[in-house]
């Protein structure tokens, strides 16, 4: 069995590759992937198969069908997790600091999937292959908080189109160097991969996707600012990227922060602490919150006796 995916092509997605117009519709799904389905003729334009390449026209009908995860390799670890909420069709986790979300180079066990894997018994959805089972998105490493995990491809088709639409809400706390000049202001600035540093992101017009991040004044420290951050799409480091790019990094970012930056941290001073999105089968909107952890209320302290 296999679930299914129906869209059509929009104009201004006229003329675009198949791959890049399936991750147009399916935000939270990798090129890889979709280029994997495509290979394994998994999509079909007006009911025929089509290689990487083509190219879609305006008012076809792109159908991908999603097949049932086969046996994954990674190992299944009993980690703990803390889980905030759960039904049979997701689950949301809230991830420590200092823990990675899915395998990859150098990182194949003890990370989140690892854990879920176990927690879960290997039931989760497939949309995003064997490395990823589950993964609807992402947070960094370094940043803790708030993740929505599916359970099939149902939930994951959802949820992932939510994403996509802008209306799946994120929400995070951070703490960022220097005196914010505004209360609350909105930055949109396209983001892309770095020409300096390809392991990096920038933001830039070449090659790049729009990206829009808001934030809001909660409190001001000497040198630094604790500030509630709302993304409105979802791009790699968006929120670090962004924060960088006005001239306000965050607090402990090691990658896009000053050279000299807070190494007792370990990282980014960022908590995704609110998710909220609407359910894929009973339409309840749901919203998950997640208090500061420990390294982020010591670090506030310390600002409160500078």
């Amino acid at each position: 069995m296999s679930d299914s995916l129906f869209f059509t092509v929009l104009p201004e997605l006229d003329n675009e590759r198949i791959d890049r117009a399936i991750v147009s519709q399916l935000e939270s799904v990798s090129r890889s992937a979709v280029q994997k389905l495509i290979e394994n003729q998994e999509v079909t334009i007006d009911g025929l198969y089509v290689g990487k390449n083509y190219r879609v026209k305006s008012g076809q009908e792109v159908c991908i069908h999603v097949p049932k995860p086969r046996q994954l390799n990674i190992e299944a670890q009993n980690i703990p997790l803390d889980v905030r909420y759960e039904d049979e069709d997701l689950l949301v986790v809230n991830k420590p600091k200092g823990m990675v979300v899915h395998p990859a180079a150098g990182n194949f066990d003890n990370t989140l999937v690892n854990a879920l894997l176990f927690y879960c018994s290997g039931s989760l959805s497939g949309i995003n292959g064997v490395i990823r089972p589950g993964i609807v998105h992402r947070i960094d490493k370094e940043t803790s908080g708030l993740l929505v995990v599916a359970k099939n491809d149902m939930a994951h088709i959802s949820l992932a189109k939510q994403i996509k639409d802008h209306s799946f809400t994120r929400e995070y706390r951070a703490v960022v160097h220097g005196n914010l000049k505004n209360d609350c202001e909105s930055i949109d600035a396209p983001i892309g991969r770095s020409k300096k540093d390809r392991k990096k992101m920038a933001v830039t017009h070449e090659n790049s996707r729009n990206a829009l991040t808001s934030y809001e004044v909660i409190q001001r420290f000497k040198g630094y600012t604790y500030v509630k951050i709302k993304l409105k799409t979802g791009r790699t480091h968006q929120i670090r990227v962004h924060m960088a790019y006005i001239g306000h990094p965050v607090a402990g970012d090691m990658v896009y922060g000053y050279k000299n930056t807070l190494g007792f941290l370990g990282g980014q001073c960022l908590h995704a602490g609110l998710i909220g999105f609407v359910h894929p089968k009973n339409g309840e909107y749901i919203e998950v919150s997640s208090e500061l952890p420990v390294y982020f209320k010591s670090f506030l302290n310390k600002l409160e006796d500078i």
